[in-house]
Parts: C-alpha cells; sequence; structure tokens
C-alpha cells in the first residue's frame, strides 16, 4: 500500500496525534489486528473475517513483471495465454485468488514477492503481482505490463470487529473520502450560521412586470401604456395654448 495521501491528511486534521504505520505482509495483517498490534490496517480480500470488520475501497490492477529486455516489455498489456510458454513464479504469499495459474511453473514455489522478484531479476521467471507490490519492490532493471484477464486484488481497510473508537473512525473517514465538515469522525467544524439570501435583480426584490413584457391584457402587445396626455398610436399630442388675456 501507498498511505501517503492519507498520512497528510491526517496529519492536517489531527497534528497533535501521531500516526504510527507498520510494514507487514498480507498474510500477517490479519493477526496483527486481531492482537491489537494495530488500531487498523489494509487487508488483501478475502481474509478470514473472524473477529475483524473489513470495508472494501477498490480493486487492483493485476500486472507482470519482467526483466526490461524481455518481449513483455515492448507491448502495454498481455493476457495469460501471452505467459503460456513462461515460467511463471508463484511465491507462498501470493495474494491473487487464481482459478488456474498461468504459464509453466517453477521447480519451486519462492518464500515471498521479494525472493520472488529477486528471481525474475535472474531471468529465471516472471512474476504476476498487484501493482502497488511492483512499485514497492522496483528495480532498475526490471518494469512490469498489466495483464488484462487476470484476477484483481480487492483491497479493504479492516479492524477489529465491534464499534470502532473515535480516532479509528476518522482514519476511516480520511480513507473513504469524507470531508472535514463530516457529521462522522472526531476533525469536524462547528455549523455556520446560514445568511440570509438577498434578493437579486431578477427575484423576489422586484414588482412584477406584467404591463411591460409580452401581452398587453388590454389585447394590445408589445411595450407600456402612453403616458397621459400622449395621443393614441404613441404620437406626442400638441400642447394646449393658454388663453390671453
Amino acid at each position: 500500500m501507498t498511505p501517503g495521501k492519507w498520512v497528510r491528511i491526517w496529519n492536517e486534521r489531527l497534528p497533535g496525534v501521531p500516526l504510527t504505520l507498520l510494514q507487514v505482509s498480507a498474510a500477517e495483517a490479519p493477526d496483527l489486528l486481531r492482537g491489537s498490534g494495530a488500531d487498523a490496517g489494509f487487508v488483501r480480500l478475502p481474509i478470514d473475517r473472524t473477529g475483524l470488520a473489513a470495508i472494501p475501497l477498490y480493486t487492483e490492477t493485476t500486472v507482470v513483471v519482467v526483466p526490461k529486455d524481455h518481449l513483455v516489455a515492448a507491448v502495454e498489456e498481455v493476457s495469460t495465454e501471452d505467459l503460456a510458454d513462461e515460467i511463471v513464479l508463484h511465491p507462498l504469499d501470493d495474494t491473487l485468488d487464481w482459478e488456474s495459474l498461468p504459464g509453466r511453473p517453477a521447480l519451486e514455489r519462492p518464500a515471498t514477492t521479494a525472493d520472488a522478484i529477486e528471481l525474475v531479476a535472474a531471468g529465471i521467471g516472471v512474476l504476476v503481482v498487484p501493482q502497488s507490490l511492483a512499485r514497492l519492490h522496483h528495480r532498475k532493471d526490471l518494469t512490469y505490463r498489466t495483464v488484462t484477464d487476470a484476477p484483481g486484488s480487492r483491497v479493504a481497510l479492516s479492524f477489529p470487529d465491534g464499534e470502532p473508537t473515535d480516532l479509528v473512525e476518522e482514519f476511516i473517514g480520511i480513507v473513504r473520502g469524507r470531508t472535514v465538515n463530516s457529521t462522522r469522525g472526531r476533525a469536524q467544524t462547528p455549523p455556520q450560521p446560514k445568511q440570509r439570501k438577498r434578493p437579486d435583480a431578477a427575484g423576489a426584490g422586484r414588482k412584477p412586470a406584467g404591463k411591460t413584457a409580452g401581452k398587453n391584457p388590454r389585447g394590445g402587445s408589445g411595450g407600456a401604456k402612453g403616458t397621459k396626455g400622449g395621443a393614441k398610436g404613441g404620437k406626442p399630442g400638441k400642447p394646449r395654448r393658454r388663453p390671453q388675456s
């Protein structure tokens, strides 16, 4: 996992509460949470959920790790059929839920993904893993490409079963994208008083203009009535002459 964004948001919202990160393998994470070795953790589904709650987050892209001079490196993506003639390493800590493994099996299964990466670098085989693991074990002499029909790795945020603590609830909110003004979690901003809406020029503050727009209620159309003293049809009238004494 690469939780840098979530850690940054945590530090901004709760600067007085340190957040300690522990890096463990996917296989170790559930037992660590059950034993209270961590308050929350990222796991790869499926897992034994005994004593644990899990909130699914996303499904990660699966890639194949190969040497940079490998034929696969010349394309953008491959299928499992394209790997049929390759030795595909299957480490004991593999997190992908395969129905049938692609390629040809190695004589022995590497103990860890890190061990499998070393074998790929030595030219012994290729490795199919979630993309974040390929990034975690990045080497200058290796690269990776998307495997279009491989099973995806579902990532979840897990914590001990039951009502989460305020701090765990806050972290859940950060991971799920809740804003600081959310009603859930600890870091909340007091609600701001509503401001009275000022009438706009075309809204409630304007008097109805029924006599100046559209059809004249007396059967005419167009503009407003003529002013007093004006002749019919809108022509100006002649002023009356004042009698002389």
